[in-house]
């Protein structure tokens, strides 16, 4: 048996479903001396489209990219949508955010223990509230502000800067700032959302005090890629924490905040270990 170092690889793919995808994919992998660990798949039979996650180990003296190159064939005789990645990869993820700093000190925690495997080349704000904690981990920190005038030149900005930093995706961790659409349209399915799920149900000011008016039982957050459709895009995960009539305000804030850090990691974590498969405005999450 040809020997297999501890190098490991995912292969994702999207395609039409039709007899044949599985014994490609295992065909290709077996050709190529890979080793498969775990396979997952799922048939949409309302739009006949075939998703797939496969992760599996390859042989040290092959490079991941050669693997790309050969199965640009397989891919194209089905016709599929797909990504095969080396899974020691560590995406390069942007973060953006405001004033509030419940969500980036968890993705913070989660990055510096090593349970969020990634890079982080930079934070951006438009404040300066947060500099300090940037600092404190050693990340690079980028003011930009924005105001109606100066919109699109810190857009373009904060675009130079992640093509800059070869950024694979911005996640924005309470960034209280609406994208504009050419932005959102640049980043599309490389840009993650977090927003608290009394949204559209209790818009504006104060939401939290909106839904506690209302007497709510549940309180949520849903963790999505970023749209046009502001806070409509393709949604990754969401969570729901249970509260009663003892909840004040400010308790409902405090719940809400757990909410939104939890969604925000998961969504984060899946997409950077290539679980998370685009489907319309839809998801296919993989866990």
């Amino acid at each position: 048996m040809e020997d297999v170092s501890n190098r490991e690889l995912v292969l994702a793919i999207s395609c039409e479903d039709r007899m044949g995808i599985v014994h490609a994919v295992s065909g290709f992998l077996l050709a190529h001396g890979c080793n498969i660990l775990t396979s997952q798949q799922f048939d949409d039979v309302a739009e006949n489209r075939f998703f797939m996650r496969v992760q599996a180990s390859y042989p040290g003296k092959t490079s991941i990219e050669s693997l790309q190159s050969a199965f640009q064939a397989t891919a194209e005789t089905h016709g599929m949508s797909w990504s095969l990645t080396d899974s020691t990869e560590r995406p390069r993820v942007a973060i953006m955010v405001s004033k509030f700093e419940h969500c980036l000190n968890d993705l913070l925690f989660r990055w510096r223990t090593g349970q969020l495997k990634v890079d982080i080349p930079f934070i951006v704000s438009n404040h300066r509230d947060l500099e300090p904690m940037a600092e404190t981990h050693g990340i690079p920190f980028f003011h930009i502000p924005v105001t109606p005038e100066t919109k699109p030149a810190a857009e373009d900005k904060l675009l130079a800067l992640i093509k800059e930093h070869q950024v694979d995706l911005v996640v924005l961790a309470r960034y209280m700032q609406v994208l504009s659409n050419d932005l959102c349209r640049e980043l599309a399915g490389k840009a993650i959302n977090i927003h608290h799920s009394f949204l559209p149900g209790f818009k504006g000011a104060k939401p939290y005090h909106q839904a506690h008016d209302r007497g709510v039982k549940l309180v949520g957050a849903t963790a999505h890629y970023v749209t046009a459709d502001l806070d409509e895009g393709p949604i990754i995960e969401q969570e729901v924490l249970r509260v009663d009539h003892n909840y004040g305000p400010e308790d409902l804030v405090v719940t809400g905040r757990d909410a939104e850090r939890l969604a925000l990691a998961r969504a984060v974590q899946w997409h950077a270990e290539h679980r998370v498969l685009l489907h319309g405005s839809r998801t296919v999450v993989f866990k």
